[in-house]
């Protein structure tokens, strides 16, 4: 099974992750929400629209834009709606 790990902490966990570009993105009720704040940056895809992102906070630790997700996608990419994806350092392994 899918898990995303940052600081020793599973972040989400799903049999049910959509795989798009390499990267599995969690369903919303795969994530455990108490470590996530919004953050302002967003980023624009061609083909999936625009991501909108979330700091990661573990322990205190903050790890700035570690994960992102699609509000609102274009319809080539309506499958990850409202999933979370995760990069910088964040582990995910099945």
């Amino acid at each position: 099974m899918p898990k995303a790990i940052w600081n020793g902490v599973v972040l989400a966990e799903s049999d049910h992750t959509e795989r798009v570009e390499g990267n599995h993105y969690f369903p919303p009720e795969a994530v455990k929400w108490e470590h996530f704040q919004r953050s302002e940056k967003h980023t624009i895809c061609p083909w999936k629209g625009t991501a909108s992102y979330y700091d990661v906070v573990v322990n205190g630790k903050i790890n700035k834009d570690a994960a992102w997700y699609y509000p609102a996608p274009k319809d080539a990419a309506s499958n990850i709606k409202n999933h979370v994806a995760f990069w910088h350092g964040v582990k995910v392994e099945n």
